[in-house]
């Protein structure tokens, strides 16, 4: 069942060159999809404070076929896939009246936070029907490139990054990764793929590493205690 939300661009959500930044196309989204959890009886806060458990992404592909501009109104629409194992599955789509402006895939992981487990899929009812999955190209693994990654800054995981989690929300990550690309291609990105392999938490200050590729860049973060927290691939156009 496809559910869909009606916004209006806020100015603040804008870059230098006036388009939507990566990261807010990625809340507007998120944000459609916890209102619908909410409306069916199961808010992200009833599901953690009634539940002890919390959704964590683990995958995610967005496509971008045009920008977003300020005051633009647009209507996001989200919706459950079939869903097995471990794995719930969601994807999303924006458009501006009738013209595409975005896509996303994602798969999420849902955690038992006091056993810090995670709990099959079948475990619990987000009481909406599921449909079929956006026809999007997601690799099972982001492959490394041959070439030599080069570390190109570190980054401290603050107060203005984390959720009631504690640990750095996944909405920051795009806008994050565009902060170490040059500024002129940033306007430029067409897809954007993450990958979540380790949480970032508060306090860790996070090395970020990235390759540069045909169409784009690969990208990888090591938090302090040297883990992988995210692999990335962007692709701009050429």
């Amino acid at each position: 069942m496809k559910h869909t939300e009606n916004f209006k661009i806020r100015w603040h959500d804008t870059d230098a060159t006036r388009k939507v930044r990566p990261s807010e196309i990625l809340v507007y989204m998120q944000e459609t999809a916890n209102l619908q959890l909410e409306r069916a009886g199961l808010s992200l806060d009833t599901l953690r404070d009634e539940r002890g458990l919390a959704f964590i992404l683990s995958k995610i592909k967005l496509v971008f076929h045009a920008p977003l501009y300020a005051y633009d109104e647009i209507s996001v629409r989200t919706w459950t896939c079939e869903s097995r194992g471990y794995t719930f599955s969601r994807c999303f789509d924006i458009y501006r009246k009738d013209e595409l402006i975005a896509e996303a895939i994602s798969f999420w992981a849902l955690l038992d936070i006091k056993e810090r487990k995670l709990v099959r899929c079948d475990k619990l009812s987000l009481g909406v029907e599921p449909d079929a999955p956006l026809e999007l190209d997601v690799p099972r693994r982001i492959k490394p490139p041959q070439t030599e990654l080069e570390v190109i800054g570190k980054r401290d995981i603050r107060y203005s990054d984390i959720d009631y989690n504690m640990h750095m929300n996944n909405t920051k990550y795009p806008n994050m990764l565009c902060d170490f690309m040059p500024l002129d291609e940033v306007g430029s990105i067409t897809q954007m793929t993450l990958e979540f392999v380790h949480e970032s938490a508060f306090g860790d200050t996070l090395t970020f590493n990235r390759a540069t590729l045909e169409d784009g860049y690969y990208f990888k973060t090591v938090n302090t205690a040297g883990d992988t927290c995210l692999v990335a691939e962007v692709k701009t156009k050429q």
